[in-house]
Protein backbone atom coordinates (compact mmCIF):
# COMPACT_ATOMS: atom_id res chain seq x y z
CA UNK A 1 0.00 0.00 0.00
CA UNK A 2 1.18 3.31 -0.69
CA UNK A 3 1.22 6.13 1.73
CA UNK A 4 0.82 9.66 1.34
CA UNK A 5 0.45 12.39 3.72
CA UNK A 6 -1.91 15.22 4.08
CA UNK A 7 -1.71 17.63 0.80
CA UNK A 8 -3.00 20.78 2.81
CA UNK A 9 -0.52 22.36 5.70
CA UNK A 10 -1.77 22.90 8.74
CA UNK A 11 -4.85 19.71 8.16
CA UNK A 12 -4.62 16.92 10.41
CA UNK A 13 -2.58 14.48 9.27
CA UNK A 14 -4.09 11.50 6.59
CA UNK A 15 -3.14 8.86 5.03
CA UNK A 16 -3.92 7.22 1.63
CA UNK A 17 -3.91 3.43 1.75
CA UNK A 18 -5.80 2.09 -0.93
CA UNK A 19 -4.28 0.23 -3.72
CA UNK A 20 -7.07 0.82 -5.98
CA UNK A 21 -10.16 2.90 -6.34
CA UNK A 22 -13.10 1.15 -7.63
CA UNK A 23 -15.69 2.94 -5.60
CA UNK A 24 -16.62 4.95 -2.89
CA UNK A 25 -17.76 2.77 -0.32
CA UNK A 26 -14.34 1.80 1.25
CA UNK A 27 -13.49 5.34 1.53
CA UNK A 28 -13.65 7.18 4.81
CA UNK A 29 -14.75 10.74 5.28
CA UNK A 30 -11.59 12.03 6.22
CA UNK A 31 -9.87 10.50 2.75
CA UNK A 32 -12.45 12.42 0.88
CA UNK A 33 -11.24 15.59 2.28
CA UNK A 34 -7.67 14.97 1.55
CA UNK A 35 -9.08 14.39 -2.19
CA UNK A 36 -10.89 17.54 -1.98
CA UNK A 37 -7.54 19.40 -0.86
CA UNK A 38 -5.34 17.53 -3.08
CA UNK A 39 -7.91 18.49 -5.90
CA UNK A 40 -7.53 21.78 -4.80
CA UNK A 41 -3.80 21.75 -5.41
CA UNK A 42 -4.15 20.84 -8.96
CA UNK A 43 -6.90 23.47 -9.38
CA UNK A 44 -3.57 25.49 -8.52
CA UNK A 45 -1.36 23.86 -11.18
CA UNK A 46 -4.47 24.11 -13.90
CA UNK A 47 -4.74 28.29 -13.22
CA UNK A 48 -0.62 28.61 -14.40
CA UNK A 49 0.46 29.46 -17.66
CA UNK A 50 2.03 25.87 -18.01
CA UNK A 51 -0.43 23.61 -16.62
CA UNK A 52 2.40 20.72 -16.07
CA UNK A 53 4.22 19.31 -13.42
CA UNK A 54 6.33 16.28 -13.42
CA UNK A 55 5.11 14.40 -10.33
CA UNK A 56 4.04 11.09 -12.33
CA UNK A 57 7.19 11.74 -14.70
CA UNK A 58 8.27 8.02 -16.26
CA UNK A 59 5.11 6.83 -14.53
CA UNK A 60 2.62 4.61 -17.47
CA UNK A 61 -0.76 5.23 -17.20
CA UNK A 62 -3.14 3.18 -19.63
CA UNK A 63 -6.82 3.68 -20.17
CA UNK A 64 -9.18 0.67 -20.96
CA UNK A 65 -12.53 1.55 -22.16
CA UNK A 66 -14.59 -1.32 -23.15
CA UNK A 67 -17.75 1.46 -23.23
CA UNK A 68 -17.75 4.66 -25.84
CA UNK A 69 -16.53 7.95 -23.93
CA UNK A 70 -15.58 11.53 -24.31
CA UNK A 71 -15.05 13.12 -20.97
CA UNK A 72 -14.29 10.61 -18.60
CA UNK A 73 -11.50 9.06 -20.91
CA UNK A 74 -10.22 12.39 -22.15
CA UNK A 75 -10.28 13.80 -18.35
CA UNK A 76 -8.10 11.02 -17.58
CA UNK A 77 -5.67 10.87 -20.09
CA UNK A 78 -5.59 14.82 -19.86
CA UNK A 79 -4.85 14.78 -16.15
CA UNK A 80 -2.52 12.26 -16.52
CA UNK A 81 -0.47 14.23 -19.22
CA UNK A 82 -0.51 17.23 -17.31
CA UNK A 83 1.55 15.62 -14.02
CA UNK A 84 3.65 13.88 -17.09
CA UNK A 85 2.98 10.79 -17.00
CA UNK A 86 3.16 8.35 -19.83
CA UNK A 87 -0.43 7.43 -21.63
CA UNK A 88 -1.31 4.94 -23.47
CA UNK A 89 -4.91 4.75 -24.54
CA UNK A 90 -6.41 1.76 -25.75
CA UNK A 91 -9.73 1.68 -27.77
CA UNK A 92 -11.14 -1.72 -27.42
CA UNK A 93 -13.02 -1.63 -30.78
CA UNK A 94 -9.49 -1.92 -32.60
CA UNK A 95 -7.88 -4.21 -30.31
CA UNK A 96 -7.85 -7.91 -29.95
CA UNK A 97 -10.43 -7.94 -27.86
CA UNK A 98 -12.62 -8.14 -30.82
CA UNK A 99 -10.77 -11.07 -31.89
CA UNK A 100 -12.36 -12.92 -28.62
CA UNK A 101 -9.17 -11.55 -26.03
CA UNK A 102 -10.47 -12.20 -22.72
CA UNK A 103 -10.38 -9.09 -19.61
CA UNK A 104 -8.26 -11.39 -18.02
CA UNK A 105 -5.73 -12.03 -21.12
CA UNK A 106 -6.17 -8.04 -22.18
CA UNK A 107 -4.81 -6.54 -18.30
CA UNK A 108 -2.33 -9.11 -18.04
CA UNK A 109 -1.04 -8.45 -21.77
CA UNK A 110 -1.03 -4.32 -20.67
CA UNK A 111 0.95 -5.43 -17.74
CA UNK A 112 3.32 -7.07 -19.35
CA UNK A 113 3.99 -3.89 -21.55
CA UNK A 114 4.36 -1.40 -18.46
CA UNK A 115 1.26 -0.70 -17.46
CA UNK A 116 1.37 0.33 -13.84
CA UNK A 117 -1.92 2.58 -13.52
CA UNK A 118 -4.70 1.22 -15.24
CA UNK A 119 -7.97 3.29 -15.68
CA UNK A 120 -11.05 1.59 -16.74
CA UNK A 121 -14.61 1.58 -18.38
CA UNK A 122 -16.41 -1.69 -18.14
CA UNK A 123 -20.02 -2.40 -18.82
CA UNK A 124 -20.19 -5.19 -16.81
CA UNK A 125 -20.85 -4.44 -13.36
CA UNK A 126 -17.95 -5.39 -11.04
CA UNK A 127 -15.72 -5.85 -13.76
CA UNK A 128 -12.40 -3.42 -12.15
CA UNK A 129 -12.49 -5.70 -8.64
CA UNK A 130 -11.59 -9.10 -11.55
CA UNK A 131 -8.60 -5.96 -12.81
CA UNK A 132 -7.70 -5.66 -9.41
CA UNK A 133 -7.36 -9.06 -8.80
CA UNK A 134 -4.72 -9.93 -11.86
CA UNK A 135 -3.09 -6.71 -12.30
CA UNK A 136 0.24 -5.79 -10.23
CA UNK A 137 -0.65 -1.89 -10.23
CA UNK A 138 -2.91 0.33 -9.52
CA UNK A 139 -6.72 0.11 -11.13
CA UNK A 140 -8.42 3.32 -11.36
CA UNK A 141 -12.44 2.34 -11.97
CA UNK A 142 -14.03 4.89 -14.92
CA UNK A 143 -17.04 3.54 -14.73
CA UNK A 144 -18.85 -0.10 -14.59
CA UNK A 145 -22.08 -1.30 -15.34
CA UNK A 146 -24.52 0.03 -13.24
CA UNK A 147 -22.88 -0.12 -10.40
CA UNK A 148 -20.20 2.74 -9.59
CA UNK A 149 -18.44 5.49 -11.05
CA UNK A 150 -16.23 7.54 -7.78
CA UNK A 151 -14.60 9.53 -10.00
CA UNK A 152 -17.85 11.59 -11.14
CA UNK A 153 -19.22 11.09 -7.53
CA UNK A 154 -16.18 13.30 -5.98
CA UNK A 155 -15.81 15.70 -8.82
CA UNK A 156 -20.13 16.84 -8.05
CA UNK A 157 -19.25 16.80 -4.61
CA UNK A 158 -15.99 19.29 -5.28
CA UNK A 159 -18.49 21.16 -7.53
CA UNK A 160 -20.69 21.49 -5.09
CA UNK A 161 -18.70 22.58 -2.31
CA UNK A 162 -17.41 24.85 -4.73
CA UNK A 163 -20.49 26.62 -5.14
CA UNK A 164 -22.75 26.01 -2.05
CA UNK A 165 -21.94 29.08 0.28
CA UNK A 166 -19.54 28.08 2.79
CA UNK A 167 -18.54 24.78 0.80
CA UNK A 168 -20.81 22.90 3.48
CA UNK A 169 -23.28 20.72 2.16
CA UNK A 170 -24.76 19.64 5.65
CA UNK A 171 -28.25 20.15 5.42
CA UNK A 172 -28.45 20.99 2.04
CA UNK A 173 -31.05 19.46 -0.27
CA UNK A 174 -29.64 17.89 -2.96
CA UNK A 175 -32.39 16.59 -5.58
CA UNK A 176 -30.83 13.97 -8.28
CA UNK A 177 -33.35 13.52 -11.57
CA UNK A 178 -34.15 10.81 -13.92
CA UNK A 179 -32.73 7.26 -14.51
CA UNK A 180 -31.79 6.32 -11.28
CA UNK A 181 -32.11 2.32 -12.01
CA UNK A 182 -29.03 2.09 -14.48
CA UNK A 183 -26.88 5.00 -13.33
CA UNK A 184 -23.76 4.11 -11.27
CA UNK A 185 -23.70 8.04 -11.02
CA UNK A 186 -26.60 7.82 -8.72
CA UNK A 187 -24.87 4.77 -6.78
CA UNK A 188 -21.84 6.54 -6.33
CA UNK A 189 -23.10 9.76 -5.30
CA UNK A 190 -25.30 8.32 -2.23
CA UNK A 191 -22.54 7.61 -0.46
CA UNK A 192 -20.64 10.87 -1.35
CA UNK A 193 -23.59 13.04 -0.67
CA UNK A 194 -25.06 11.18 3.05
CA UNK A 195 -21.75 11.14 3.91
CA UNK A 196 -21.16 14.98 3.57
CA UNK A 197 -24.46 14.98 5.24
CA UNK A 198 -26.50 16.37 2.61
CA UNK A 199 -30.19 15.72 2.17
CA UNK A 200 -30.39 13.29 -0.63
CA UNK A 201 -33.82 12.88 -2.98
CA UNK A 202 -33.73 10.35 -5.67
CA UNK A 203 -36.67 10.79 -7.99
CA UNK A 204 -37.64 9.42 -11.06
CA UNK A 205 -40.55 7.23 -12.92
CA UNK A 206 -40.92 4.42 -10.52
CA UNK A 207 -40.07 2.14 -13.08
CA UNK A 208 -36.82 3.72 -12.77
CA UNK A 209 -36.33 3.74 -9.49
CA UNK A 210 -37.10 0.03 -8.45
CA UNK A 211 -35.30 -1.49 -5.79
CA UNK A 212 -34.24 1.96 -3.93
CA UNK A 213 -37.08 2.66 -1.69
CA UNK A 214 -35.58 -0.48 0.41
CA UNK A 215 -32.10 0.98 0.24
CA UNK A 216 -33.20 4.08 1.69
CA UNK A 217 -34.60 2.24 3.79
CA UNK A 218 -32.43 -0.09 4.88
CA UNK A 219 -29.75 3.05 5.25
CA UNK A 220 -31.38 5.43 7.43
CA UNK A 221 -32.09 2.51 9.76
CA UNK A 222 -28.45 2.63 10.61
CA UNK A 223 -27.25 0.25 7.87
CA UNK A 224 -24.93 1.67 6.93
CA UNK A 225 -23.12 3.59 9.89
CA UNK A 226 -21.92 7.28 9.91
CA UNK A 227 -24.18 8.54 6.60
CA UNK A 228 -27.28 10.21 6.61
CA UNK A 229 -30.77 9.33 5.11
CA UNK A 230 -32.23 9.57 1.66
CA UNK A 231 -35.14 10.13 0.22
CA UNK A 232 -36.81 8.47 -3.13
CA UNK A 233 -39.65 9.91 -4.88
CA UNK A 234 -41.64 10.12 -7.72
CA UNK A 235 -42.82 13.62 -7.28
CA UNK A 236 -40.69 16.18 -8.90
CA UNK A 237 -41.79 19.52 -6.98
CA UNK A 238 -41.03 17.85 -4.54
CA UNK A 239 -37.94 16.76 -5.02
CA UNK A 240 -37.12 19.89 -6.68
CA UNK A 241 -38.61 22.39 -4.20
CA UNK A 242 -36.27 24.52 -2.24
CA UNK A 243 -33.45 22.19 -3.13
CA UNK A 244 -30.16 23.85 -2.90
CA UNK A 245 -28.33 21.65 -6.31
CA UNK A 246 -30.68 19.75 -8.68
CA UNK A 247 -28.81 17.34 -10.89
CA UNK A 248 -30.39 15.37 -14.60
CA UNK A 249 -29.23 12.09 -15.28
CA UNK A 250 -28.93 10.75 -18.85
CA UNK A 251 -31.76 8.71 -19.89
CA UNK A 252 -30.39 5.98 -21.02
CA UNK A 253 -31.89 4.61 -24.16
CA UNK A 254 -29.53 1.55 -24.63
CA UNK A 255 -30.58 0.14 -21.63
CA UNK A 256 -34.21 0.30 -21.64
CA UNK A 257 -35.65 -2.92 -22.23
CA UNK A 258 -39.44 -3.89 -21.12
CA UNK A 259 -40.97 -0.54 -21.60
CA UNK A 260 -39.89 1.10 -18.60
CA UNK A 261 -40.42 4.03 -20.26
CA UNK A 262 -43.86 4.70 -22.55
CA UNK A 263 -41.61 7.38 -24.21
CA UNK A 264 -39.41 9.94 -24.07
CA UNK A 265 -42.04 12.86 -25.07
CA UNK A 266 -43.89 11.07 -21.82
CA UNK A 267 -40.37 11.24 -19.41
CA UNK A 268 -39.54 14.44 -21.01
CA UNK A 269 -43.67 16.12 -19.85
CA UNK A 270 -43.31 14.73 -16.48
CA UNK A 271 -39.92 14.77 -15.43
CA UNK A 272 -38.00 16.99 -17.64
CA UNK A 273 -35.81 19.63 -15.76
CA UNK A 274 -37.23 23.01 -17.45
CA UNK A 275 -37.05 26.40 -16.28
CA UNK A 276 -40.60 26.37 -14.66
CA UNK A 277 -39.54 23.20 -12.28
CA UNK A 278 -36.23 24.80 -11.27
CA UNK A 279 -37.57 27.91 -10.37
CA UNK A 280 -38.96 25.74 -7.38
CA UNK A 281 -35.49 25.25 -6.27
CA UNK A 282 -33.78 28.19 -3.82
CA UNK A 283 -32.86 31.09 -5.91
CA UNK A 284 -29.11 30.54 -5.91
CA UNK A 285 -29.80 26.78 -6.51
CA UNK A 286 -27.29 24.88 -9.09
CA UNK A 287 -28.00 23.01 -11.86
CA UNK A 288 -25.41 19.93 -12.60
CA UNK A 289 -25.79 16.95 -15.19
CA UNK A 290 -23.08 14.51 -15.47
CA UNK A 291 -23.40 14.17 -19.12
CA UNK A 292 -23.70 13.45 -21.72
CA UNK A 293 -26.79 15.24 -22.20
CA UNK A 294 -30.06 14.11 -23.96
CA UNK A 295 -30.76 17.96 -24.53
CA UNK A 296 -34.59 18.66 -24.51
CA UNK A 297 -35.41 15.23 -22.48
CA UNK A 298 -34.09 14.97 -19.37
CA UNK A 299 -33.06 18.75 -19.43
CA UNK A 300 -34.17 22.01 -21.32
CA UNK A 301 -31.74 23.38 -23.39
CA UNK A 302 -32.15 26.34 -22.13
CA UNK A 303 -31.42 25.28 -18.38
CA UNK A 304 -28.70 23.61 -19.70
CA UNK A 305 -27.01 26.96 -20.33
CA UNK A 306 -28.77 29.43 -17.45
CA UNK A 307 -26.87 31.28 -15.54
CA UNK A 308 -27.59 28.05 -12.76
CA UNK A 309 -25.92 25.46 -14.80
CA UNK A 310 -22.35 24.29 -13.39
CA UNK A 311 -22.14 21.76 -15.94
CA UNK A 312 -18.91 22.87 -17.75
CA UNK A 313 -17.27 23.53 -14.35
CA UNK A 314 -18.00 19.85 -13.70
CA UNK A 315 -16.11 18.94 -16.83
CA UNK A 316 -13.21 21.24 -15.51
CA UNK A 317 -13.23 20.03 -12.44
CA UNK A 318 -12.95 16.40 -13.55
CA UNK A 319 -9.34 17.15 -14.66
CA UNK A 320 -8.60 17.91 -11.30
CA UNK A 321 -10.12 15.57 -9.20
CA UNK A 322 -8.70 13.28 -11.46
CA UNK A 323 -5.26 14.41 -11.41
CA UNK A 324 -5.46 14.22 -7.76
CA UNK A 325 -6.55 10.86 -7.50
CA UNK A 326 -3.24 9.67 -9.60
CA UNK A 327 -1.36 11.44 -7.53
CA UNK A 328 -2.46 10.07 -4.43
CA UNK A 329 -2.92 6.61 -5.76
CA UNK A 330 0.77 6.53 -7.39
CA UNK A 331 2.41 7.54 -4.14
CA UNK A 332 5.04 8.29 -5.97
CA UNK A 333 6.72 11.46 -3.85
CA UNK A 334 8.03 12.11 -0.44
CA UNK A 335 7.27 14.99 0.76
CA UNK A 336 5.16 15.79 3.67
CA UNK A 337 2.62 18.37 1.59
CA UNK A 338 1.73 18.05 -2.16
CA UNK A 339 2.65 21.31 -2.90
CA UNK A 340 6.59 20.61 -2.17
CA UNK A 341 6.32 17.94 -5.02
CA UNK A 342 4.07 19.81 -7.75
Amino acid sequence: MTTVASAAPGASTVSWHHRHLIDVDVVSWPEIELIMRTTEEMKGILARPIRKVPALNGRRVTTLFYEASTRTRVSFETAARNLSADVVSIATATSSVTKGESLVDTIRTLEALGAEILVMRHSVSGAPYLAAEIFGGHVLNGGDGWHAHPTQALLDLYTMREHVPGGDLRGRKVAIVGDILHSRVARSNIWTLTAAGAELWLCGPATLLRGMDRWAGAWSGGAIPGHGRFNVTSDIDAAVRDADVVMGLRIQRERMQGGLLPSLREYAAMFQLNAERVSLAKPDAIVMHPGPMNEGVEIAPDVAISGRSVITDQVANGVAVRMALLYLLAGSHEPAHAEAAL
